[in-house]
């Protein structure tokens, strides 16, 4: 009965897409955007994030999760990086973002190197989505070709980021509605979900589920006892250590493979929201891709590349009528 009706919410769901999208026609992004302006950008970029990552393997993950939470609120728009200003709201402080994201200085960091070479060219939603494929190759996940010409918004939702982004503790079917509503399928969730090989959890968002909160969470995914009591040692019951951090792949943490599939397989999905991915019972078909990508790491290699490609072609076409390329990624040109 489960599937019947899953089915029958996603339509609606991809109906509502359908119908608020018509009209809508974005500028293509292409390969060689920068060709001519500014043929150094991706050589710079890689130098800056080879000396990130060597000094901290986790600045990879930090990279693809700050271009995921962007394109999740207004597309791919480098919104995400706007700091509070008088007249502006940005997004950082939201619940979703504030205590999770980081990496916004070695943003700055790269931006300031890409002006020096070529300004006013390179937008920072453009920088951003070649960091977050560069990260995942100096960790050894995939290559891909970035598509370019993203504008910088120059406004930013908080509200956006409230209701768009998944959390940890969310359900299978939402966390499906959110992906579908950003044009991306079910087998993009589960391929994007494999990015959490190389990421950090905080104990604050797996609380619930190594103590069995069902208030909060399914109450169908129990985890390993042995596993739960290694981590409630650093994550307390009630409250403290908050910013606690353990790693989602607790097999290979520092290398991008596929190793997190194996992780759900076994039940020791840190978050809820990934272990919904193969306990769910609305999970028929993601449960067969988390076995698919556990026993074929390239083909998860290929569809992430995949997926990553529709992820950062997620856009606004009001942004590329009315963006622009920031001097500071934090602030919107004066």
């Amino acid at each position: 009965m489960a599937q019947p009706i899953l089915q029958f919410l996603l339509m609606l769901v991809i109906v509502c897409i359908c119908c608020t999208s018509l009209g809508a026609s974005n500028p293509p992004l292409t390969m060689d955007y920068y060709a001519s302006t500014c043929p150094t950008v991706f050589e710079v970029i890689r130098k800056e994030l080879e000396c990130a990552v060597l000094s901290d393997p986790r600045n990879a993950a930090l990279m693809v999760r700050l271009h995921f939470h962007d394109c999740f609120v207004q597309g791919c728009d480098g919104s995400v990086l706007l700091d509070d200003t008088f007249t502006l709201k940005g997004e950082k402080k939201d619940s979703n973002n504030i205590n999770s994201l980081k990496g916004y200085k070695l943003i700055d960091r790269i931006k300031n190197k890409v002006e020096s070479d070529c300004p006013g060219i390179v937008s920072c939603a453009d920088i951003l989505t070649i960091a977050a494929r560069d990260a995942v190759i100096l960790v050894g996940g995939p290559y891909w070709d970035v598509p370019l010409g993203r504008k910088d918004s120059k406004t930013a939702s908080s509200e956006l980021a409230a209701s768009n982004l998944p959390t940890a503790n969310e359900g299978l079917l939402s966390i499906i509605s959110k992906f579908i509503y950003q044009g991306l399928s079910v087998t993009d969730m589960v391929a994007l979900s494999g990015a959490h090989t190389i990421g950090m959890a905080r104990c604050e968002n797996f609380r619930a589920r190594i103590y069995g909160d069902f208030e909060t969470t399914t109450g169908i995914n129990p985890m390993s006892e042995s596993y739960a009591s290694n981590l409630r040692s650093m994550c307390p019951p009630i409250r403290g250590g908050d910013n606690n951090v353990s790693a989602m792949d607790n097999v290979t943490p520092n290398l991008f493979d596929n190793s997190y599939f194996h992780v759900l397989l076994k039940g020791e999905g840190i978050l809820n929201s990934d272990q919904e991915l193969y306990s769910s019972i609305l999970g028929l078909e993601t449960k067969e891709l988390v076995k698919k990508y556990a026993h074929d790491p390239v083909g998860f290699f290929e569809q992430f590349s995949e997926s990553m490609v529709k992820l950062g072609n997620i856009t606004d076409p009001d942004t590329f009528a009315t963006g622009e390329v920031r001097k500071n990624c934090r602030f919107v040109n004066t």
